[in-house]
């Protein structure tokens, strides 16, 4: 009795694991099938000069050139012309570098003037940096960020300051990638990610008022 009761249990276990396991595929099984979603909705903004900063983030020869990556080149005319628009109304804007580079390594479309602030830190431009303060200070409520790498600094700072209670305005011509898979990933996180998306708004930069 005892061997056909172990009999039947183990065809049990067999019967009930085997389509478990049958389903059981992670998402490098499924790459080849998963479609992307539909795009983000961009939405036009109207924005407050006194409580909003323009982030610029890793504009560097470093990182953003022909050979490494000519697609932020390609949207230099559009941050440039954001940022006109920033100064010209009185909105604060704020730089970031990477770790290996200076401030003489901006761009000179993009270059900063007068006081206007920088931080220096890796992805995340809050880490050990005192952006949160400067920000702050000021009384900003809003940033506008752009910048390169767009799953590097983009990402991570947008998404630092969704999290810190900032608004989060992400102008998707002003964010660049070596390739448009990693700057679609990363409009796609900003605009869904918990905690991050209700505080993000996707736009273009001629969106922004």
């Amino acid at each position: 009795m005892k061997k056909h009761l172990a009999g039947a249990l183990m065809g049990f276990f067999i019967f009930v694991a085997a389509p478990l396991g049958a389903q059981t595929k992670d998402v490098i099984d499924e790459w080849q099938s998963v479609q992307p979603p539909k795009p983000p909705e961009l939405k036009a903004v109207t924005l407050e000069p006194q409580t909003t900063a323009l982030l610029l983030l890793d504009f560097v020869k470093q990182t953003c050139n022909n050979e490494r990556r000519p697609r932020c080149l390609g949207s230099i005319p559009k941050v440039e012309a954001l940022l006109k628009q920033a100064r010209s109304k009185g909105v604060m804007v704020v730089y970031s570098i990477t770790s290996a580079s200076t401030g003489a390594d901006i761009l000179p479309e993009l270059a900063p003037q007068g006081s206007e602030p920088m931080v220096k830190a890796a992805s995340d431009k809050f880490l050990g940096t005192e952006l949160e303060k400067i920000l702050k200070d000021k009384g900003i409520k809003t940033v506008i960020v752009t910048g390169t790498d767009a799953h590097g600094a983009v990402l991570n700072t947008g998404s630092q300051a969704a999290l810190r209670g900032f608004k989060v305005i992400v102008p998707v011509d002003g964010m660049s990638a070596e390739t448009t898979y990693h700057e679609q990933y990363t409009a796609y996180h900003m605009a869904t990610a918990p905690g991050v998306a209700q505080q993000t708004t996707l736009t273009r930069s001629d969106m922004i008022k």
